[in-house]
């Protein structure tokens, strides 16, 4: 408990309440733990840790259900994981240089740009190109890195395609834990990786299953079109308030 020491007792229980609500969104749509949790989380302690934090989140989650990823993902999941794991530590060394209330400001904006990408209408075989692939793969890196939210060019790049909702769910998730297992290698290296942060994720871990785990029971019960707008509607909650919290 002493490593918690330097958490007061409402950095906590925002960190709970917020493990909980962004796991539930999660399960729901498949994405959307970090777009949601880092911007809440980054206003109750410093930026770094927030994005540390939410990947130890994302890495415990994804590896409990590793297998239904690797099943349902697509193959172009791999392509883009790759790429994440070259261009994550650029994204997180950026990040370590750069002044919390900077930091904060361009975190908001990223949330904001997923929910812009989410509203093009639905694409097709061009989208899937391996040009636009590597693409998705780089800047998922880089913001893996700086803001511990590989989602904003990812989300658009499979739900935005005519693929199955599961399909979808399955390869965005299993970039997400990767691209948060890099992230936290990352930190290692550069020495920016704290114990507390790691304590930390494992007291938020049961609200995390349990938010998964309800979100995902959801999902199951609306239909395609139903789901989309769910997450279009999450997306663009996230960067208002996101936006309105950085500039506050």
């Amino acid at each position: 408990m002493e490593l918690l020491a330097g958490y007061a007792p409402l950095q906590l229980a925002a960190a709970l309440f917020a493990a909980l609500g962004s796991a539930f969104v999660r399960g729901l749509t498949g994405f959307g733990m970090a777009i949601l949790l880092v911007p809440i989380l980054a206003l109750a302690v410093a930026p770094l840790d927030a994005v540390l934090l939410a990947n130890f989140l994302s890495v415990f989650i994804g590896l409990s259900e590793i297998r239904r990823l690797l099943r349902g993902a697509e193959r172009s999941a791999w392509i883009i994981i790759a790429l994440v794991a070259v261009t994550t530590p650029v994204g997180l060394y950026l990040l370590s240089t750069t002044t919390p209330a900077i930091a904060r400001v361009i975190i908001a904006f990223v949330a904001l740009s997923a929910f812009v990408a989410i509203l093009l209408p639905r694409r097709g075989a061009l989208e899937h190109h391996v040009a636009t692939t590597g693409g998705v793969g780089v800047l998922s890196g880089l913001l893996t890195g700086y803001a511990g939210m590989p989602g904003p060019p990812v989300v658009p790049y499979y739900v935005g395609r005519d693929i199955s909702r599961e399909t979808a769910k399955a390869s965005m998730l299993l970039i997400f834990t990767c691209a948060s297992a890099c992230g936290l290698a990352s930190g290692a290296v550069i020495g920016v990786l704290d114990p507390r942060q790691a304590l930390l994720a494992l007291l938020l871990f049961p609200a995390v299953l349990l938010g998964n785990w309800l979100g995902d029971k959801a999902s199951g019960h609306i239909a395609d079109r139903s789901w989309r707008i769910c997450v279009g509607v999450v997306l663009g909650g996230a960067a208002v308030a996101a936006l309105w919290k950085a500039f506050g």
